[in-house]
């Protein structure tokens, strides 16, 4: 699904600008950028063939972009696929990993992000900012009221190093008991020990958990990437206001 440019207007005057596909070739930079992370990067089972990420959802979906300024490199991207999108799709892609009834009984607008990556040359500066400020402009203008998606952490052995980073996040981030969900294929190992806590949180999780997202209950065992994923659900209304200022600045001050 591509839009009219005036859906997210561009950043521009910085490294890094964040906009919105608007046409079928800027899609195929997105999938082009999933494949080099996802595919070679990561080794994960993919469909669409060689050099581009593709499934049954792109189309039904809205493609962010994170470009670098001087080349027009698309460096970033994640995709975007609100309650009208899944009803087109017959699904969200969650509910492939998930039993999601506690999240689509809620009131209000449901926006589900996936696919998300960054360029490994980009990986330390601020793009993952950039696509974060993207978004948030996106939930402005079109007024959605909760946000989620997956997020993934490594399995390790036997599963424990995704049981570690749990541990972590039952402390700081987890959801009420009527917002969990069930994963489909659990984790090997669902328990370790409370007191190991050393695993550090993946980027895009740990900027879910300073956003203000909640964890909604135990990972889903994904064999295609070999990691565990973590439904997340923020409710923009208790956005982390330090970090809201920060993203939301970038579109006030255009």
């Amino acid at each position: 699904m591509v839009l009219s440019a005036s859906a997210l207007p561009a950043k521009r005057g910085e490294r890094l600008f964040v906009e919105i596909a608007t046409s079928e070739p800027e899609v195929r930079e997105a999938q082009a950028l999933r494949y080099r992370v996802f595919g070679k990067e990561m080794g994960a089972k993919l469909k669409g063939g060689v050099g581009y990420d593709c499934d049954e959802f792109d189309d039904y979906c809205q493609h962010l972009l994170v470009r670098e300024t001087s080349r027009g490199e698309v460096v970033g991207c994640t995709r975007l696929l609100t309650t009208e999108g899944a009803g087109r799709a017959g699904r969200f892609y969650s509910e492939s990993e998930f039993e999601l009834g506690a999240i689509t009984r809620l009131e209000g607008r449901l926006l589900e992000v996936g696919r998300t990556c960054i360029d490994p040359e980009f990986r330390q500066g601020s793009a993952i900012a950039v696509l974060w400020s993207g978004l948030a402009g996106f939930i402005q203008r079109h007024g959605f009221d909760y946000l989620f998606g997956c997020a993934s952490v490594p399995l390790g052995e036997h599963d424990i190093q995704a049981s570690a980073i749990m541990n972590r996040l039952r402390r700081q981030a987890m959801a009420h008991e009527t917002l969990r969900v069930n994963p489909r294929v659990p984790l090997i190992a669902t328990q370790v020990p409370d007191d190991i806590l050393d695993a550090p949180l993946p980027p895009l999780l740990r900027a879910y958990v300073r956003l203000g997202a909640k964890v909604c209950g135990d990972p889903c065992r994904d064999p295609d990437f070999g990691v565990g994923d973590v439904l997340m659900l923020l409710d923009v209304d208790e956005l982390n206001p330090t970090y809201s200022r920060h993203f939301l600045e970038r579109i006030t001050n255009d």
